[in-house]
């Protein structure tokens, strides 16, 4: 049966595919090139999504969530791919056999004028600073060069794989003090990202899923929408820019505010020194603290669906 995205016409996932598919962790190569990412499989399943904290409103009322499977990427993408994207004549020097046609057509950001690291480098770190337009054309990017669907987690999947079946506030418990372990935080970054992956990942294998930079969701920030969410894959729609809802803390995110449950929103104010008239639609030049990180269904929707996903029209920037 086939579940859609609310309002939308999207599918989520849910094409039956006739071809059986080895559900387990896999690297994927980009073709033509040396760079490679790493994915892990995340279970079917049910559980607690929010808290009831007063404390935190918009994480009200906790509320029980059924989630298909997916993989993620075990790492936050990194400037060695999203580099290749983002730069045509890069990736066509460092492309064996040069650009298939697809590739060659897809259309790309023009080059930022600022560095977009803000000085913090980019090996081995997560790339920084794309809108939720400019993380979408990337999964369309990664679709054309591998034949993959590769997309943005929705917050219902990244909260459900942060957990990775915890019902407290961290994946490993409640005491803050161990978080340190686990993530670059305001606490112990030193300002800056950082290499992915030096951390203690969660018990499903994913590193820093909580700071170093904030990830991407599909889903537009409304801070009462769990009063009102669907259990079965719920999806919150975007129909306007702002907010879009993000997940995870970043480097300079102090640790009360990070935590499984933990919402934020994007914010129009990180466009603010964006040199291009109009803003862009996919740079966030004062935003060195947002990235993103990947997922694939397990069960893939139809060519038609994915490409109806990633050719939406971004919306209009005020």
């Amino acid at each position: 049966m086939k579940k859609y995205l609310a309002a939308s016409g999207l599918l989520l996932m849910s094409f039956q595919l006739n071809q059986e598919v080895v559900f387990e962790p896999y690297t994927q190569k980009i073709p033509g090139t040396e760079v490679t990412f790493d994915l892990t499989p995340i279970p079917a399943g049910s559980f607690m999504m929010g808290s009831n904290d007063p404390a935190f409103p918009d994480q009200n009322p906790g509320h029980e969530v059924a989630v298909d499977a997916f993989w993620m990427g075990v790492h936050e993408v990194t400037w060695d791919a999203f580099e290749l994207f983002l730069d045509k004549h890069y990736e066509e020097s460092m492309t064996e056999g040069g650009l298939d046609e697809r590739v060659d057509g897809l259309t790309r950001p023009s080059l930022p004028y600022l560095d977009m690291t803000f000085g913090m480098g980019k090996e081995g770190k997560p790339a920084v600073g794309m809108t939720q337009y400019g993380a979408l054309q990337f999964c369309h990017w990664l679709y054309l060069k591998t034949g993959m669907f590769y997309r943005l987690p929705t917050e219902a999947e990244w909260e459900y794989a942060a957990r990775a079946g915890s019902k407290e506030r961290f994946f490993f418990g409640r005491d803050a003090s161990k978080l340190s372990e686990y993530a670059w935080t305001h606490a112990n970054s030193q300002g800056s990202t950082q290499p992915v992956g030096q951390k203690t990942p969660n018990p499903w294998g994913l590193y820093d899923i909580y700071g170093n930079v904030q990830e991407w969701t599909m889903d537009l920030y409304e801070p009462d929408y769990y009063a009102r969410s669907e259990k079965d894959n719920p999806f919150n729609p975007a129909y306007k820019l702002y907010p879009h809802a993000v997940r995870g803390g970043s480097f300079k995110t102090t640790e009360d505010q990070i935590g499984s449950a933990f919402r934020s929103s994007s914010d129009p104010a990180w466009k603010r020194i964006d040199p291009q008239i109009p803003k862009s639609q996919w740079w966030f030049p004062e935003a060195p603290f947002i990235g993103l990180r990947i997922v694939r269904p397990f069960i893939s929707p139809s060519p038609e669906e994915i490409q109806a996903y990633y050719n939406q029209e971004p919306i209009a920037d005020y």
